[in-house]
């Protein structure tokens, strides 16, 4: 198991090439909910997600051999973008395997970023096989955007860095996908402070954590349709692993709840915050966890939303 001195291993070796992401209050949000709630900005990290922490701490451990062949991964956007930027720093070369539904402004970021990225069907077998083949004919070493132990060390320096700076939290609440995050903040949050709680939130719409959760075993989703799409994933035996020992409750929010809490951090805290990021607050503001008079924590894990159509709405209101 991954413990909190690898955690701060990891911070070490990412903290002068990462973003310090800031921790930003509201005095609206407070009220609302009766507690002190400091969320953690992961949406002004390098590249605009946490991904960038674990990203970086995986490529630099790779021995000299793997540098040379190069990495790839797969993934529908945020990893991709990380693994892209972080391979261009460490002089990589960076393949990225991407769901033709990503969305577009994650596909040009990550190629912006210097990657080759490769199209695949909108299936996790596709990505996957379509990654095992480029693998067999390069030799690349895959960097898995959770299923991997330096990428949840990564993961976990953002709540670290997140309790070093506003001391003791009762609560954490944190986005949860493919488990990667959650696994990290679970042990750098239990390990600061043990008798805090652990709080996965996820969409309804993809409940995998939270039915795996319940029976106590691996059960994945068959399919998904949520609009927080760095969410779609399933678990993990590793993360799952790391789940069950630490995290002490899995809540589910419905779309609209998503949008609300979206809303709210671009409205009231002026942050643009992805639909997967906002899905933590989202629980938050749930009201399905008693957290009045508490001191809260809050992962806004990342801000790569399209923003096209809201902007082609603007152009189209222009009357000159």
């Amino acid at each position: 198991m991954i413990s909190l001195a690898e955690i701060e291993d990891a911070y070490k070796r990412i903290k002068d090439t990462i973003n310090k992401t800031p921790v930003m209050t509201s005095r609206t949000l407070d009220d609302r909910v009766g507690a002190k709630v400091f969320c953690k900005c992961e949406n002004f990290q390098r590249m605009g997600a946490f991904k960038m922490r674990g990203a970086f701490n995986t490529i630099s451990q790779l021995s000299n051999e793997e540098k040379a062949k190069g990495v790839i991964t797969h993934s529908s956007g945020n990893h991709a973008q990380a693994l892209a930027l972080s391979a261009r720093i460490l002089g990589v070369k960076a393949v990225v395997v991407m769901p033709k539904g990503s969305p577009q402004v994650k596909i040009d970021a990550t190629r912006g970023y210097g990657a080759e990225v490769v199209l695949c069907e909108n299936t996790l077998a596709s990505r996957e096989e379509t990654t095992n083949k480029l693998i067999a004919e390069h030799g690349y070493t895959l960097v898995h955007p959770y299923n991997n132990d330096d990428i949840i060390r990564g993961a976990g320096t953002a709540a670290y860095e997140l309790i070093k700076e506003v001391g003791n939290l009762d609560l954490v609440f944190c986005p949860v996908g493919g488990g990667g995050l959650l696994s990290g903040t679970s042990i750098a949050t239990k390990g600061l402070c043990p008798a805090s709680k652990v709080i996965a939130v996820e969409p309804k719409n993809a409940d995998d954590a939270f039915k795996s959760f319940q029976a106590g075993k691996v059960i994945e989703n068959k399919t998904t349709n949520t609009i927080a799409d760095g969410l779609r994933t399933n678990l993990c035996e590793r993360t799952f692993a790391i789940i069950r020992q630490n995290v002490d409750q899995v809540i589910l929010v419905k779309e609209h709840e998503i949008v609300g809490a979206i809303r709210f951090l671009w409205e009231r805290m002026k942050i643009v915050v992805e639909p997967s990021g906002a899905v933590s607050l989202a629980g938050l503001l749930s009201g399905q966890v008693a957290v009045e008079g508490k001191r809260v924590g809050v992962i806004l894990s990342g801000g790569n939303i399209d923003l096209g159509e809201f902007f082609h709405l603007l152009q189209s209101r222009i009357s000159e």
